[in-house]
């Protein structure tokens, strides 16, 4: 069977992690059978991914690679930080990560039969997690010494110093947000529900609870957003106060 769908290959591609062609000679070889494509490549040893494909990933680290006003970030998941600290593991990272900043995030999406190739050499199921690629000027970036944590922050205004301040900060805070408003309705929905049942257990008048929700609510959507954190370094002033003028044009937080 000779022809088989587009769709049927990325159906099976999508399961095994195997590069496009091998699917098509499996499915090819199956009848177009899914599932016996799927056997086929696992005796052949090509889809081991698939048996691991349910377990964790709560380990794995982030890469980085850096031009002048330029930095690409790829985060790799893996199952232990046994295999984050091997060598093969951590090479598969910086190539991925120069791939980013040279070609750009579809590229490294589209290595996925590197991910597979190390999920069956390091026996355990391997991913590829969020990544980005920021561009700015200047341009502050920093990437946590366990490689945990990697932020950049592209600014209007300002200088590289200031933005990796800015940078280092966010690491070490980890907002979620630039500012208040981009904090989403549905997020503070969800915290009110629990305020308002906490305050009613502590019997707060009627007329009160509102202006305390709002107070609450301002808090917040404050607390979730770097603009208006205290800055680390000085908490006697915000970020936005630190920043002086100067406007953040991009923010990117990725952790493990």
């Amino acid at each position: 069977m000779s022809d088989i769908p587009a769709s049927a290959v990325a159906s099976l591609r999508a399961r095994t992690g195997v590069s496009i062609l091998e699917c098509k000679k499996a499915l090819e070889e199956a009848s177009g059978n899914e599932e016996q494509a799927i056997e086929i490549l696992r005796k052949r040893g090509a889809a081991q991914a698939v048996k691991k494909a349910t377990r964790d990933q709560s380990e794995g680290l982030v890469f980085s690679a850096a031009t002048e006003g330029k930095v690409s970030f790829v985060q790799i998941k893996c199952e232990t930080d046994f295999v984050a600290l091997n060598k093969d593991f951590q090479a598969l990272g910086k190539e991925m990560a120069e791939l980013a900043l040279q070609k750009g995030v579809d590229a490294v999406k589209g290595s996925q039969e590197k991910i597979t190739a190390a999920t069956q050499q390091l026996g355990e199921n391997i991913s590829f997690g969020d990544m980005a690629v920021v561009e700015g000027d200047p341009l502050g970036y920093y990437v946590h010494t366990n490689r945990k944590i990697g932020v950049a922050v592209a600014l209007k205004g300002g200088s590289q110093e200031i933005a990796k301040d800015v940078a280092m900060h966010a690491a070490a805070m980890s907002p979620a947000y630039v500012s208040p408003d981009e904090v989403p309705e549905e997020a503070v929905a969800k915290e009110k529900v629990i305020w308002m049942e906490q305050l009613a257990k502590e019997g707060k008048p009627a007329q009160i609870m509102e202006k305390i929700m709002i107070g609450k609510e301002k808090k917040f959507r404050e607390e979730n957003a770097l603009m208006k954190q205290a800055f680390v370094k000085n908490p006697e002033q915000t970020i936005e106060q630190f920043l002086g003028g100067a406007t953040i044009v991009q923010y990117v937080r990725i952790a493990v």
